[in-house]
């Protein structure tokens, strides 16, 4: 399959290594074959007519040799190893500011286990990156196209049957920083993950390249060598590939691992001879751009002219969703398991490796952060890139690889300048953030890195080194400000780079937040806090921009906008607020949040209603999804479906879980309808009696069960007092509630407490036998230890009982009084332990009904007599003087002749008082002598006729004979009042 291994390329590199395994070993073995495979790997790679070009992520090496094999080859097709489907955002990258990230994104996923949910794939890009400079070659070159070959997302978690996807990488730094979170928890995708996966293998390269972690070992023996001006193109592909062999011939045997790079490997061949077939394209005009490990594949599928078949899969029903979010530094270490600040060396490694090869790199036009090239050097430049054109008929590479492992490592000399200059920049550093460092320690840095390039058999000092000579020489034993000197150096050397998406490249609904918070006036896409002033009673169009902050806060993480002043809750709106917000900080939170809608508030209404449906969903759930809706959205209709929901899932809990919740969450809106609304929504009319009745049912149940609170007891009798009278108009009976409390038998002390408080409000419990009650719990020694408990039990009787308040302070200061100090300290810190955990929201009613009981000033304290201890006062009688009879009726007001003017003034009346001779008139001749009153009362009666002759004044009896319809109507007026 690969030719005879006599007669090619690389025969005099087969025989040294066969020499040398002979050597080692004493003969044929399993060392020679691994070496003489690599040798084929490498040479089967080389030969291919679709040039392959490996690399190795975020490498500045594989960086730099791409962007000059691209001028030197101008291939017509670029074939790259990214997930296919991430295809049409690659254009958005020239919108934003790097490192960014390419995202898949699923909620909801059809096809896979629902815990998985949701998905997310992303693929990190820097500029320092082989991807980026292939990417930026294609876009901007007229003629080239761009083709990802890898497996889309969907086939991402296809192929993980394991669920390995999901575990994130174990980072080489134990403690990342706050940025490492910018993927979330995403499964990452990498073009070109180089590292051994035979752990005794890394183990020995790290011994004996006497450096600490992976990252730097890749940096001294691999970036530095192909970095320099003497590796060219077959150099660098060669040494690429030889590696790739190495790290595949020695992977441990992991069956789903090794069938999951196969697989890979097989759909990116069959997408790229798919491609040429359909195209008609010729293999040499192209270029394969994966990774090292897959560049050297065994299966059958590879090349351009392979023979086996593969088929591919279909996607699942799985509705994925694409965008760019921000990434960075930190964020790419973490996501990958690399060392802290490897990423920021590369990037500055990336800078130098350009000014020393002057390799002219790839950016895309408009890129946000780059610079443009001159109108004086791009002529040129275009020049040189036309004369470096190769012909598309090129000859084998030559055998490089030998002269390579041959050659001696070339001693780049100490740069002193750059070392000093190190030196006093981490100095200036360390003493901005609080260490008390001095140019002595900028001369011990310069001398220790120094020492410890010359112990590790290097001629120059890495930027490992140097921050292992700054930790040694700089480092206390304690930090005094928010960074250490590790993180000042990874700073220094670059910083932890954060991108950022721009305007362009957002979603719909981050660009119509952007655009509905511009008359806030504030660079929203920057990172950090920014402080923002609503004034709304002077500019009232500012109203739109609080409701969407306050959605915001609703939707995002924590932290994206913080309420400085103002408040938001039902029946209220603030006039004025203020505002902390961090978009910029957040912006992948934003982003992720377009995936689910083009607008806010649809987004908020789809999760309202996933509350509302979900499987997980409770009646305070829903409740409060209802709050938000109307104070949100103000959406009656939403309120309206969603309280139906909640009616639903009362009626068919059989638990008191979300009691407490749904007392607080039905009196809240029951407040704001009422203060808002003609009239009661239909919704919570049916709620409040379904409750009734509902809980009605529970009570005796949930007194004699164990795992029910007394809260949440206490919740339940709250709701049923509180709502009694609502829920007897509405046709419910008190007398369900009435038999539940006589079928409670709790054994709790603090349920029966709950019970006793009961039937006080429902008035089978006199406040004096619950008085005589407490205070023989206090007599029994046996029921002393249980008393705070009954205590909790009162403290929490004032949810439904508010008016019991005066005897819970008589129930604790009788508990103070006499209970005997053996017994009353002890027992203080569980008293109050147990007020505070069990009903700290209700302590303030206590506390307010101590202070109108108990005299306000210590010196009335001695002699203050506590009210329950005061003698009832007798009921006053009537007595009358000797002698002097008792007046009744209207012989007191001729005795009390003031009183009874400042009434008639008071009323208006002005006849005065009658003559003391004349006698009183009796009843019937009243109606003579005030026939106005007379008439008023005929017309309200519908009497009809006049006045009847005068003469003696007929008596009861005889007008009740005479007008039997105007006795028979007064009869009836008399019955109906």
């Amino acid at each position: 399959m690969n030719g005879p291994r006599e007669n090619g390329t690389f025969a005099a590199l087969r025989g040294q290594l066969q020499d040398a395994a002979t050597a080692f070993a004493g003969g044929p073995d399993a060392l020679e074959g691994i070496l003489l495979g690599m040798v084929d790997d490498v040479d089967r790679a080389v030969r291919e007519p679709l040039e392959i070009f490996p690399v190795c992520h975020h490498s500045p090496a594989s960086a730099t040799a791409m962007a000059r094999r691209l001028r030197e080859k101008q291939p017509k097709v670029v074939y790259l190893e990214l997930c296919e489907d991430m295809a049409p955002l690659l254009t958005e990258l020239r919108n934003c500011r790097l490192p960014v990230a390419v995202q898949a994104f699923a909620g909801d996923v059809d096809g896979f286990p629902q815990d998985w949910a949701p998905l997310s794939v992303v693929a990190p890009i820097t500029e320092a990156s082989a991807e980026y400079q292939a990417v930026a070659y294609a876009l901007d070159t007229p003629g080239v196209e761009l083709v990802l070959v890898d497996r889309s997302a969907d086939h991402v978690f296809q192929w993980d049957t394991g669920g390995e996807q999901t575990e994130k990488a174990t980072a080489e730094d134990s403690d990342p920083p706050a940025e490492a979170a910018l993927h979330g928890e995403a499964v990452g995708v990498e073009l070109g993950d180089l590292r051994p996966r035979f752990a005794e293998l890394e183990e020995h390269l790290l011994r004996h390249g006497a450096v600490r972690h992976w990252s730097e070992w890749w940096h001294q023996y691999v970036e530095v060598p192909l970095g320099d001006n003497a590796a060219d193109h077959d150099t660098y592909r060669q040494v690429m590939f030889l590696i790739g062999s190495l790290f595949r011939r020695l992977a441990p045997g992991d069956g789903a691992r090794v069938r999951v790079d196969e697989d890979r490997e097989r759909y990116m061949w069959t997408r790229m001879r798919e491609h040429l077939a359909s195209t008609g394209t010729d293999p040499a005009d192209c270029l394969y751009v994966c990774g090292a490990f897959h560049a050297v594949s065994r299966v059958e599928e590879f090349g351009a002219h392979g023979t086996g078949t593969f088929a591919i899969s279909p996607r699942t029903a799985t509705t994925w969703q694409y965008g760019l979010i921000p990434s960075s530094h930190a964020a790419i270490e973490a996501q990958f398991g690399l060392a802290a600040g490897s990423v920021s060396i590369a990037s500055t490694e990336w800078a130098k490796s350009l000014k020393r090869t002057r390799v002219r790199p790839y950016r895309l036009a408009g890129q946000a952060g780059t610079k443009k090239p001159s109108a004086q050097k791009a002529p040129a430049a275009k020049a040189r890139g036309a004369q470096a054109v190769v012909p598309a008929a090129e000859s084998a590479a030559a055998d490089r690889l030998s002269g390579f492992l041959r050659r001696p490592p070339v001693l780049d000399g100490l740069d002193e300048a750059e070392l000093l200059g190190w030196s006093v920049d981490i100095v200036r550093a360390a003493r901005s953030n609080g260490y008390l460092a001095s140019t002595a320690d900028a001369i011990a840095v310069f001398e220790t890195s120094v020492l410890l390039a010359g112990m590790r058999d290097r001629a120059k000092p890495t930027p490992y080194d140097f921050q292992d000579a700054a930790v040694t020489c700089i480092e206390k034993d304690a930090v005094p400000g928010r960074r250490d000197v590790r993180r000042l150096v990874e700073i220094m050397m670059g910083g932890d780079r954060i991108g950022q998406v721009g305007y362009d490249a957002l979603p719909p609904l981050a660009r119509d937040v952007h655009d509905r918070l511009a008359p806030l006036g504030l660079k929203l896409q920057r990172r950090g806090v920014q402080r923002a002033l609503l004034d709304m009673a002077s500019r009232p169009e500012l109203r739109a921009c609080s409701d969407v902050l306050w959605m915001l806060r609703r939707l995002m993480p924590h932290g994206t906008a913080r309420p400085i002043m103002g408040e938001r809750r039902l029946g209220e709106r603030s006039i004025q607020e203020s505002w902390d917000l961090a978009l910029g900080t957040h912006q992948r939170a934003l982003i992720e949040l377009g995936y689910e809608g083009v607008s806010i508030e649809q987004v908020l209404e789809q999760r309202l209603r996933r509350d509302a449906y979900g499987p997980q969903a409770t009646t305070a759930t829903v409740l409060a999804a209802v709050e938000d809706a109307v104070l949100y959205l103000r959406s009656r209709r939403l309120a309206e479906e969603l309280g139906t929901q909640a009616l639903k899932l009362l009626a068919t809990e059989r638990s008191v879980d979300g009691a407490p919740e749904v007392l607080r969450r039905v009196r809240g809106l029951l407040a704001y309808y009422r203060t808002s609304e003609p009239v009661l929504p239909a919704w919570i009319k049916s709620f409040v009696k379904t409750g009734y009745a509902h809980y009605c049912t529970l009570l005796p149940v949930t007194f004699r069960d164990e795992d029910a609170t007394v809260g949440q007891v206490a919740a339940m009798l709250g709701f049923l007092f509180s709502m009694e009278s609502l829920a007897l108009s509405l046709g419910c009976d008190r007398a369900q509630l009435e038999l539940a409390v006589a079928q409670s038998h709790p054994e709790e002390p603090s349920k029966t407490a709950l019970l006793w408080a009961a039937q006080v409000q429902l008035g089978t419990l006199p406040r004096a036998e619950l008085r005589d009650r407490c205070d023989a719990l206090l007599d029994n020694p046996l029921v002393v230890p249980a008393y705070p408990r009954y205590l909790s039990g009162f403290v929490h009787a004032l949810e439904p009982v508010p008016g019991l308040a005066d005897v819970v302070v008589e129930a604790v200061s009788n508990a103070f009084g006499r209970l005997p100090d053996a017994v009353l300290l002890p027992w203080l810190p569980l008293l109050i332990t147990t007020l505070r955990s069990g009903a700290a929201e209700l302590a303030p009613l206590l506390i307010r009904e101590a202070g109108r009981i108990f005299p306000g000033r210590l010196a009335a304290l001695d002699a203050w007599i506590p009210p329950w201890r005061t003698p009832p006062a007798q009921p006053a009688t009537r007595r009358s003087l000797p002698g002097v009879p008792l007046r009744h009726g209207a012989a007191l007001l001729p005795a009390h002749p003031a009183t009874c003017d400042a009434v008639a003034e008071l009323l208006g009346c002005t006849e005065g008082w009658t003559q003391t001779d004349i006698p009183p008139t009796s009843g019937a001749g009243l109606l003579s002598v005030h026939p106005a009153a007379c008439d008023a009362v005929a017309e309200l009666l519908g009497c009809e006729g006049a006045w009847a002759a005068s003469g003696p004044a007929p008596s009861g009896a005889e007008l009740t004979t005479r007008h039997p319809a105007t006795a028979t109507a007064l009869d009836s007026l008399l019955t109906t009042t």
